[in-house]
């Protein structure tokens, strides 16, 4: 199959799955953290996406990437965008359990006469670390940022609790969260910036 024929068989998957589940073309491009003027060049038989975004397409249409690749009758049924319920229910129940068993821990150590309220501060960094790797896996790269950004200062939130409950009051630890946040900020920017480049070429 030359380029040519590939692009056009390409874009006619695109619209019709996109078409299919019922999204716009500023949606799709958002779910690939793309523009929609991207999309629309892919529609449009003149650019093709790479190997990566291709892939992230058919976990979004629950097809593979072969059928993306490849012609199909008019006959032939589309697939169904996947359903994300069960990735969600995961997520949940995953959190209920840290939680869970944070309060567990809580309730005991409290009836043995041992407070210790810390245990909610490492429970809210798991829970973030936990949140990233689930978003890794099945979430949108659109929560990325705010999601990272929690990790990190829920971090520097337990650390100076540590510290507080020694009766150490060390707040300025909270000020390192500042240029942190800067960082992830830029560091994303470069990230977005280098995907919108590689989107237009």
């Amino acid at each position: 199959m030359q380029d040519t024929e590939l692009k056009a068989v390409v874009a006619k998957n695109i619209t019709a799955l996109r078409t299919k589940n019922k999204m716009t073309q500023l949606e799709l491009g958002t779910a690939l953290s793309y523009s929609d003027k991207a999309v629309s060049k892919w529609e449009r038989a003149e650019g093709i996406p790479d190997a990566y975004v291709l892939l992230k397409m058919s976990e979004i249409f629950g097809c593979s990437v072969d059928y993306l690749l490849h012609e199909h009758s008019e006959k032939e049924t589309l697939p169904k965008q996947k359903k994300r319920v069960n990735h969600v229910v995961i997520s949940l129940i995953s959190l209920l359990g840290v939680w869970t068993a944070a309060l567990l821990s809580f309730i005991i150590m409290h009836l043995a006469g041992f407070t210790y309220p810390l245990i909610f501060a490492y429970a809210l960094v798991v829970s973030t670390i936990l949140l990233t790797v689930f978003n890794s896996l099945w979430g949108k790269r659109a929560w990325e940022f705010v999601i990272i950004s929690a990790l990190v200062w829920s971090i520097f939130l337990m650390i100076y609790l540590i510290f507080l409950h020694e009766g150490k009051n060390y707040w300025q630890l909270l000020l390192l969260g500042i240029p942190s946040q800067l960082i992830i900020l830029l560091c994303f920017y470069v990230i977005r910036g280098g995907r919108h480049l590689s989107s237009k070429k």
